[in-house]
């Protein structure tokens, strides 16, 4: 009976792993269905290790201007990049 539930929860291992992931779901599938084969348990196990894509992220800038040299933000009414020295 222990050795059951062992080679069950080695089974699923991958979806343990990655049951917190975006793609929790299809993890549990390729798991479930091929699974049973080395190359689909591997696959399944590299998903789950594997990180989540991150979103871009997005900085809403107040006033100011970038500067189109080094892409510095420089305050309101700056006439030179306080980075590289050019005109704003």
């Amino acid at each position: 009976m222990t050795f059951l539930l062992l080679a069950i929860l080695l089974y699923f291992l991958p979806s343990i792993v990655g049951h917190n992931k975006q793609n929790a779901a299809g993890i549990f599938v390729l798991n479930l269905l091929l699974g049973w084969t080395l190359i689909g348990w591997v696959a399944a196990m590299v998903w789950a290790c594997s990180s989540d894509p991150r979103a871009p992220v997005l900085v809403v800038a107040g006033p100011g201007h970038y500067c189109t040299n080094c892409g510095t933000l420089s305050v309101a009414g700056a006439h030179y990049c306080t980075s590289c020295g050019r005109p704003v």
